[in-house]
């Protein structure tokens, strides 16, 4: 069983170096745990058994842990981090013709489906290239 272990291992670690997911290397490191225990036990049972349990809970626990840590975080730029903050009305809109808006110290052209007054709290829903999509503070 030595060898079907050590063919395991390799092939198992090929498929992890050609798909770099994150998958196939817990069950190498299961695979080992087996090679080893090949040496203890002639029971083929056994050493599957430990090979497949010990992958899947590797797999299980580690994954997400590794991957929080190893993933670059999305940062928002410039142009998204605006989208759910709050901003005052500085040129009134309305249904068919959109105002302004400060936001973080900036000027927005704002677009509403209601008529907001100039000098209004408004919270930024969402944006599409320039323009800000707007409600009113209270109707969130």
């Amino acid at each position: 069983m030595f060898y079907v272990w050590l063919g395991v291992i390799i092939l198992l670690s090929l498929i992890e170096v050609l798909t770099i997911n994150l998958t196939t290397i817990w069950f190498v490191m299961s695979a080992l745990v087996s090679l080893v225990l090949s040496f203890f036990t002639d029971s083929v049972f056994i050493q599957f058994l430990v090979f497949v349990i010990l992958g899947v809970i590797l797999l299980a626990v580690t994954k997400p842990l590794l991957v929080k840590k190893v993933m670059p975080k999305k940062t928002k730029t410039n142009l998204d981090r605006v989208i759910g903050m709050k901003g005052i009305v500085t040129e009134k809109i309305t249904k068919t013709k959109p105002g302004e808006v400060k936001v973080d110290g900036k000027n927005w052209t704002a677009i509403s489906d209601q008529t907001i007054p100039e000098g209004h709290v408004v919270v930024i829903e969402k944006m599409e290239g320039v323009k800000l999509f707007v409600s009113k503070e209270n109707e969130e």
